[in-house]
């Protein structure tokens, strides 16, 4: 009984790109693992990207400072 935990920031993703994102998960762990689909888990988390850092820096900032560049 796989559990597959995937946690990305929160920007604009839409419900169709999750959906994608979970059964192509899924397909990849029936395929190479041969789990059942039946029983494999898929959650995603979507985080704020002020609640996500990267090199000592908030996504929030990084992203903010890249768009203006």
């Amino acid at each position: 009984m796989p559990y597959v935990k995937i946690e990305i920031t929160r920007e604009n993703n839409t419900r169709e790109q999750k959906l994608l994102l979970i059964a192509a998960v899924t397909q990849a762990l029936q395929d190479i693992l041969g789990k059942d689909p039946a029983t494999t888990f898929v959650t995603i988390d979507e985080i704020d990207t002020d609640n996500w850092g990267i090199g000592g820096e908030l996504v929030t900032d990084l992203r903010q400072r890249k768009n203006h560049d």
